[in-house]
This record gives structure tokens, C-alpha cells and sequence, in this order.
């Protein structure tokens, strides 16, 4: 509250809102600028194949993702093959949720069934694997 100076005396009831605002036009620029940064993921160069379905635009599923080196990520967080048993029981199977496994195509097979054996055995039976359509593909580069 600030004091008049003028000629009523009392306080006055204004509030005066210009810091208020500086300090929220500043957290929205911190917001704009780190948001982008706080999406990360791994870098997937998919398998191509002609049949290739939509992935489902719902948030009803998951997606596992393997990348060149054998890193796993679940949606957009890292996993590791120890630990993805009981992230997909209490995520993906409790839940109800579909599961999908998106691999680099340079991904070496045994890491491909070693994640899908992880996959079985945590009880989830349906799983998609994601691929690349080759028109899609050579229009993204």
C-alpha cells in the first residue's frame, strides 16, 4: 500500500501492478525458452516397410523406444533393462494402456527380442512395432 502525498490523507487503494507484471512477463520468457528443451528424446532412424498404419493419436499408449547404442526410453523418460519390468507393469499394464516398441533400424536384433522377452515377461501381450513408410521417409529429408 503506498501513502498520498496529495491532499486526502489515508492510504490509497490502489495496488500498483507494474512489478507484478514484470516479474510474470519474465517467468513466461524463462517458460518459452525452457519448455522446448525439456522435451527430449532419442534420435531413431526407423526400419521402412510399405504397410504401415497411423500410430493412434489417443494418449491411451506408451512407447518404448531403442536407439542406435541400445539406450531405452519410455515415452520421455530413460529406462534401463532392469528397471523396465516394473515401469511396465505399473504403467502400461495396470493402466490398461497399449504398448508400442519403436527400434533403430541399426539396433542389433538380440537387443530388439532381449527388450521384447522383457516386454512378454512383464505380462503385456499385445505390442506394436513401429516402422517408417520409404515415401514418408524420403520426404522428411
Amino acid at each position: 500500500m503506498a501513502i498520498s502525498l496529495g491532499n486526502k490523507k489515508g492510504f490509497v487503494a490502489e495496488i500498483n501492478v507494474t512489478p507484478f507484471v514484470d516479474v510474470m512477463l519474465v517467468l513466461l520468457i524463462i517458460f518459452m525458452v525452457t519448455a522446448p528443451l525439456m522435451t527430449q528424446g532419442l534420435d531413431v532412424e526407423l526400419p521402412q516397410t510399405e504397410t504401415v498404419s497411423a500410430l493412434p493419436s489417443d494418449k491411451d499408449h506408451l512407447i518404448l523406444t531403442i536407439d542406435k547404442n541400445g539406450k531405452m526410453m519410455l515415452d520421455d523418460y530413460a529406462v534401463t533393462a532392469q528397471d523396465l519390468p516394473g515401469h511396465l507393469e505399473r504403467l502400461v499394464k495396470k493402466q490398461n494402456k497399449q504398448l508400442f516398441l519403436r527400434a533403430d533400424k541399426h539396433v542389433a536384433y538380440g537387443n530388439v527380442v532381449k527388450a521384447m522377452g522383457i516386454i512378454k515377461g512383464a505380462g503385456i501381450n499385445n505390442l506394436g512395432v513401429l516402422a517408417e513408410n520409404p515415401e514418408t521417409a524420403t520426404a522428411k529429408k
